[in-house]
């Protein structure tokens, strides 16, 4: 046993042993405890820290020979306990190291975080790794740019869990179950997975009796969630998340991991001390006036102090762990407007975290995704700090479900996110892939529920019917809940239809929540974050009843991506379609749009200057409308139907155009988005692009 030294942080193997090193400004003695490798195993050896041998400023640490990979350890501190001056220092518990690589879960009871007493039995504890000997096998990432990213938001447990998924039962809800599933990915045809958290997290965070299925509730920023390995082995557990991202990666899929840096599963000061809090409160936590108390910006109890000089470090070498060891394309931050706050909760411009994420060279390239807003009424939507950030459009979100609801005053605002939201981002000159625009996401409703529910039916998370806050804008279309009524399916397949299609055609980056293209049901479940069963997961029979459906979304993916040929055959995304033209608007007469707050129709005319067009007229009236049709470009052909919402498939979406609106109209049905072409005669014969 050596003296060891302060950096790297966390357990670092080499040839003899490993060193160990730990952060605690104000603990008066720190115990390294190692345990035997079996799960079960008692206390191996309880190695005491000297302040004079193993202690450099604020770093405690020591090298301990033999160490294998596989070793359980964590940390007890003492120190005072004087809640009054943020200070919670208890023995008793046993402490997650905050830089642990794996974690062992077996045992694992949260309550006993909670009580007087010792914890050591039921305690998570952190494992020693190495990651060196792994065989990436010539990995490459897929570097999409985001003006060519579709991504799908997807739950790693939740994508195969259920027993019609065809996945074998030990590999259900496992990273191994979601490589089986990729050929479905690549079918549907999006190019990157947002992976809702799966750093380990706390299942035992939710009411009594459910499971925290979401996974907002990290313990450890550096280790993946071992209840989503196929493997009881957390060692296993790491390679079977690279074997993952290592297939995706063959399928030139990217991996966004939603990452969640604003808060802890310590919860409140009644909550259990299971890492930070025992560590070094002050340093991890942003505490109230009322030092005893803990500030709530993220409504989970606590906020973490991300623009601490502990946090900022964590934070960092967590990204840089995820980016270079684990191969992932980018990182979708949760609640990201918490970073802008200082150390008592104040917001700052250019808040040194989010500077420094963005401005990391070992980042560079990631993609990188705010939810820019918190849930103290934060929102900095079209104004998050620096170029670098591409942020998920609320905005759009809402906008888009007021018009397909038939809400009134969305006409104005729909104009804007068509456009990529200028109204939020051109000050900034940003790209139009800036905003990222998503018509359901795993907040609120499902894009079935949101066309299917009026009312939330939370009763399943035992918390009174708790309201999502995101479920405001549904619409049922006439009948609460499932119906076998032929003409409100109809109808509310066609909505789903219309979300889809503005969603895809407008200027920015697309997302799609898993399941929404074949129309997954929470039973009108808005909150679905403690619902780890056939509520939340994806019903892979629902491919077989809603064909049709994936069809037309794979068809529209398709035609985002490859939005039309120009003169040249060259092929042009829907973006450089429009930033190389114009936009003429209208209504359901030429050139008068009707920007009333009782209006519900609206069309757009775009024009290149190759001659090529697209003219798109939308509706959420209840009687079909008459638009009029502009004439055709000079030199190029009639127009060409591509989507008309109202049309049963094949026909909502077509693989080759129909000729229609010869005589300069166009009956729009109720409720429907009909997308027309005009393409010059030189490429008149190119193959036509779905």
């Amino acid at each position: 046993m050596k003296n060891g030294r302060p950096f790297p942080l966390g357990a670092t193997l080499s040839r003899d042993g490993a060193n160990f090193s730990v952060y605690s400004s104000q603990a008066t003695e720190v115990q390294l405890i190692l345990f035997g490798n079996e799960c079960d195993a008692p206390t191996d050896r309880v190695l005491v820290l000297d302040p004079l041998l193993n202690q450099t400023a604020h770093y405690w640490h020591i090298y301990v020979e033999g160490i294998q990979p596989g070793q359980r350890y964590g940390y007890r501190m003492s120190g005072p306990f004087k809640p009054e001056e943020g200070l919670r220092f208890n023995p008793d518990k046993l402490l997650l190291d905050p830089y642990g690589r794996a974690v062992e879960t077996s045992g694992y009871r949260r309550g006993a975080a909670v009580e007087s007493g010792d914890n050591q039995k039921e305690a998570f504890k952190s494992i020693v790794t190495d990651t060196s000997a792994y065989d990436w096998e010539e990995d490459q990432l897929p570097e999409h740019p985001f003006s060519e990213t579709v991504i799908y938001e997807l739950h790693v447990g939740g994508f195969t869990k259920h027993a019609n998924s065809g996945v074998a039962p030990a590999k259900r809800g496992t990273f191994a179950g979601l490589i089986e599933k990729i050929p479905y990915l690549k079918e549907l045809g999006i190019t990157a997975v947002e992976l809702m958290p799966v750093f380990q997290f706390d299942a035992q965070d939710a009411p009594d009796g459910l499971t925290n299925y979401w996974g907002y509730s990290s313990v450890s920023f550096f280790a993946p969630h071992l209840a989503y390995s196929s493997q009881s082995d957390p060692l296993g557990c790491l390679d079977e998340f690279r074997d993952m991202v290592k297939a995706l990666h063959r399928a030139d899929i990217e991996v966004i991991l939603d990452v969640v840096y604003n808060h802890s599963p310590e919860g409140n000061e009644k909550g259990p001390t299971l890492s930070y809090r025992g560590l070094d409160n002050p340093a991890y936590y942003i505490l109230s006036e009322d030092r005893s108390r803990y500030a709530d910006f993220t409504g989970t109890g606590n906020t973490l102090s991300g623009n601490s000089s502990v946090l900022r470090r964590l934070i960092l070498d967590s990204l840089r762990y995820w980016a270079s060891e684990m191969h992932v394309d980018g990182f979708r931050f949760d609640l990201a407007s918490v970073l802008s706050r200082n150390p008592n909760g104040v917001v700052v411009e250019n808040a040194p975290i989010l500077m420094d994420i963005a401005s990391d060279p070992h980042l560079t390239g990631m993609k990188l995704m705010a939810e820019a807003w918190d849930a103290a009424g934060l929102y900095q939507v079209g104004s998050f700090v620096g170029d670098r950030w591409k942020e998920w459009n609320g905005k759009f979100r809402d906008d888009l479900q007021g018009f397909i609801k038939g809400e009134p005053g969305k006409i104005l605002n729909l104009r804007q996110r068509l456009l990529g939201s200028p109204d939020l981002y051109e000050k900034g000159e940003y790209p139009p892939e800036q905003s990222v625009n998503f018509a359901a996401c795993h907040d609120g409703f499902t894009l079935n529920d949101l066309v299917s529910y009026d009312h939330e039916h939370n009763e399943a998370n035992l918390e009174q019917n708790g309201s999502s806050n995101y479920n405001k804008l549904s619409w049922n279309c006439g009948i609460e809940g499932p119906t076998q009524d032929a003409g409100v399916e109809e109808l509310r397949n066609r909505q789903i239809r219309n979300a889809l299609t503005l969603t895809f055609f407008s200027l920015g980056t697309p997302l799609l929540l898993m399941g929404d293209e074949v129309r997954r049901t929470q039973q009108g479940n808005s909150n679905g974050y403690c619902q780890d069963n056939e509520i939340s997961w994806f019903d892979w029979s629902l491919c077989a009843s809603n064909s049709e459906l994936f069809r037309f979304a794979r068809l529209l993916i398709g035609f985002h991506k490859r939005f039309h040929p120009d003169p040249e055959g060259r092929i042009l995304t829907l973006a450089q379609f429009l930033q190389t033209g114009k936009v003429e608007w209208h209504g359901v007469e030429l050139c008068n749009p009707d920007i009333s707050d009782s209006s519900h129709s609206l069309a757009a005319t775009g024009y290149k200057p190759d001659g090529s067009a697209f003219h798109l007229m939308m509706s959420e009236h209840w009687e079909p409308l008459l638009f009029s049709l502009p004439a055709p470009t000079p030199g190029a052909g009639p127009w060409l139907r591509k989507i008309d919402t109202a049309l049963k498939s094949p026909n909502d979406i077509e693989e080759g155009a129909v000729i229609t609106g010869e005589d300069g109209h166009y009956l729009v049905g109720p409720h429907s988005v009909v997308l027309l072409l005009n393409t010059p005669h030189k490429s008149q014969n190119a193959s036509p692009v779905a």
